[in-house]
C-alpha cells in the first residue's frame, strides 16, 4: 500500500521560510555591524505515564540503579516492542493543545548508533512520518507584547538510560532505569529571535504540557530539557548555519548558553572565519559552551522503518474522544479571566502561568472582589511563598483565608494596611485561625467611631497650628496630617473617615 503524503511533515528549520520581520530592537552589535539572531528548539519533554513507551516497565524517578528494567529494554535477543496506547494518547492529546495536525498515518523508524547506554545499539524514534504535524503557540512577554512560534512536529521516540562517570576513576556505570521512557520531542520552527523569547517560548510550551497533564514539566530530574539552535545572520540575509546546544534543562542556563553561542558566533564570522554545524554542550560553571561532536545529518543515523513495529493508524473517532477530553488551556483560562473577572492581562497571565495557581484563585475569588483577591495571590502571597521557598500548592494560607482577608477588607472591618499585618499573623499561625479570628484576638479592628476619629483629629490640628494654616496654601501638606492621625491611632483609624474629616476642618 502507498504511504499517504502527509502535510503535517516539512522541511527542516534550516530552509524553511523565514516569517518574522527584523526587529531592530533585537540585533546585537558586533564590531563590523548588527547581527539577528535566529533560535529554534527542539524540546524532549518526558510523557507523563506510569510505563514505558514499548514496555511494561515501571516509570519513575528515585528507583535504585537498574530496577525498573524489563528485558525489551535491556534489549534481550527475541524480546518485540509492544506500543503503549497511553503515550500514544498523551502525544495527540499534546498535538490538540498545541493547535497542531494530528497525523492519521505515522511510523516507527530505528535511528542507530552506538552509546553505552542505549542497549538496543539503535533508538526507536520517527523521523519521517510524525505523530503530530504542524501547529503554533503564541507567547507572551512581560511587556504585553506577543509572538507566535511555529510548531514543526511532534514526534515520540524512546529516551536512552543514563551513564554515571563519578562512582569510579577508571570505569563508567550504566542505569537503565530511563531506557525505553516516552518522550515527546516538539520541534519549533526558527520563529525565536532572542534568548528572552526562547525561555518565554519554553515557559509557555511547559506551561500547556502540565496543564494537560502529558508531561510534569519537571526540568530538574530532567523530565523536560531542550535542545537549542542557534545561528546568526546580517539582518536581512539568508539564514546562517546553526549550531546545537543539547540537553539544556533550566531557562537560566538556556539564557546564558544562547546569549555565549551568539557571541561566539559572531565573533569568528566577524574574523573571516565560518561557523562550523556542530553539536555543543553548555558549561554551567565556566558559562560557555564546548564542541561536542560534528552536527549529524538524518543519513549518518541510517534510519530505516522498524521491522518490529506496524505503521500506526488512528481512527477520527478516537482523536475527536480526546479532543473532547480537554481541560480549559491557558490562553482559554486567561482570556476568561480577563472577561469574567475584569483582571489585567498581566495579572491573569501571573496566575494562568501555573494551574495550581489560577485553582488558587479561582478558589479564594468565590463571592469576592476579584481584582482584590488577585492583587493578595500576586502580590503578597506569592512573595512571602518564594521567600520561604514554598509552592502554592503546600501555602500554609488557604484560600479560603485569603478570601476572609478580602471579605474583611470590603465591610471595612480592617484597612488595607491593617489587612498586611492581618496576613503576617495568617502566615504564622499556618491556617489554624481565620482572619476574622486573628482580627479579634489581636484588636485589630479598624476604628469607625467618628467621635473617636475626630478627637484624635481634633487634637493633631490643636498641636500643629502652623502646619494647619499652611494646609490651605498647600494642599498637599494634608498628607503629613493623615499620617499623623493613622500614628495616634495605631493605624486602626478608617482612612476614607480620616481624610474627609482633615478637609474639613482644614477646609481644603
Amino acid at each position: 500500500m502507498a504511504e499517504p503524503i502527509l502535510s503535517g511533515y516539512t522541511r527542516s528549520m534550516t530552509n524553511d521560510l523565514d516569517i518574522r520581520p527584523a526587529d531592530p530592537a533585537k540585533f546585537i552589535k558586533g564590531r563590523t555591524g548588527q547581527w539577528e539572531l535566529i533560535i529554534g528548539l527542539e524540546v524532549h519533554a518526558q510523557v507523563a505515564s506510569n510505563t514505558k513507551l514499548f514496555s511494561g516497565a515501571r516509570v519513575g524517578f528515585g528507583a535504585g540503579p537498574n530496577e525498573q528494567v524489563s528485558l525489551v529494554d535491556a534489549a534481550m535477543p527475541g524480546m518485540l516492542p509492544v506500543l503503549n496506547r497511553y503515550c500514544v494518547e498523551q502525544a495527540v492529546k499534546t498535538g490538540l493543545g498545541l493547535k497542531a495536525q494530528i497525523n492519521r498515518y505515522s511510523r516507527f523508524d530505528r535511528k542507530n548508533y552506538f552509546y553505552p547506554d542505549l542497549p538496543q545499539g539503535y533508538q526507536i524514534s520517527q523521523l519521517f512520518h510524525p505523530i503530530v504535524g504542524e501547529g503554533e503557540v503564541l507567547v507572551e512577554k512581560d511587556d504585553g507584547s506577543s509572538f507566535t512560534v511555529r510548531i514543526e512536529r511532534l514526534h515520540l521516540e524512546q529516551d536512552a538510560g543514563k551513564s554515571i562517570h563519578d562512582l569510579d576513576p577508571n570505569a563508567t556505570y550504566v542505569d537503565l532505569n530511563r531506557a525505553g521512557t516516552a518522550l515527546m520531542e516538539i520541534v519549533s520552527k526558527p520563529d525565536i529571535r532572542s534568548s528572552d523569547e526562547a525561555v518565554a517560548y519554553f515557559k509557555k510550551l511547559r506551561t500547556i504540557l502540565v496543564y494537560l497533564g502529558t508531561c510534569d514539566g519537571d526540568m530538574e530530574k530532567g523530565n523536560m530539557r531542550a535542545d537549542c539552535n542557534v545561528s546568526v545572520r546580517r539582518p536581512g540575509e539568508p539564514f546562517g548555519t546553526r549550531c546545537e546546544i543539547k540537553n539544556v534543562n533550566s531557562f537560566r542556563f538556556m539564557q546564558q548558553a544562547i546569549e555565549y553561542e551568539a557571541r561566539r558566533q559572531i565573533e569568528i564570522l566577524e574574523d573571516g572565519g565560518r561557523i562550523e554545524q556542530e553539536t555543543r554542550l553548555f558549561d554551567a560553571n565556566k558559562g560557555e559552551t564546548r564542541s561536542m561532536r560534528s552536527k549529524e545529518e538524518a543519513h549518518d543515523y541510517r534510519y530505516f522503518p522498524d521491522p518490529d513495529l506496524l505503521p500506526l493508524e488512528i481512527e477520527e473517532a478516537w482523536i475527536e474522544d480526546i479532543r473532547r477530553s480537554l481541560i480549559e488551556l491557558p490562553d482559554d483560562k486567561k482570556a476568561r479571566f480577563m472577561s469574567q473577572y475584569g483582571l489585567s492581562s498581566y495579572d491573569a497571565g501571573v496566575l494562568i502561568s501555573d494551574q495550581a495557581r489560577a485553582d488558587y484563585f479561582e478558589q479564594a475569588a468565590k463571592g469576592r472582589d476579584a481584582k482584590l483577591v488577585a492583587n493578595w495571590v500576586t502580590n503578597e502571597l506569592l512573595a512571602r511563598l518564594a521567600k520561604d521557598d514554598h509552592e502554592i500548592g503546600d501555602s500554609p494560607i488557604p484560600p479560603a483565608h485569603i478570601a476572609g482577608l478580602v471579605e474583611l477588607i470590603e465591610t471595612q472591618v480592617i484597612s488595607s494596611k491593617i489587612a498586611k499585618t492581618v496576613f503576617e499573623h495568617m502566615w504564622d499561625e499556618k491556617g489554624i485561625l481565620t482572619p476574622a479570628e486573628i482580627v479579634e484576638k489581636h484588636g485589630l479592628k479598624q476604628v469607625t467611631d467618628t467621635g473617636a476619629i475626630e478627637k484624635a483629629v481634633d487634637d493633631i490640628i490643636a498641636a500643629n497650628p502652623d502646619k494647619a494654616a499652611e494646609v490651605a496654601a498647600k494642599p498637599q501638606a494634608l498628607g503629613w496630617f493623615v499620617g499623623q492621625v493613622m500614628k495616634a491611632t495605631q493605624g486602626k483609624a478608617n482612612p476614607a473617615t480620616v481624610n474627609d474629616l482633615l478637609k474639613k476642618k482644614l477646609g481644603v
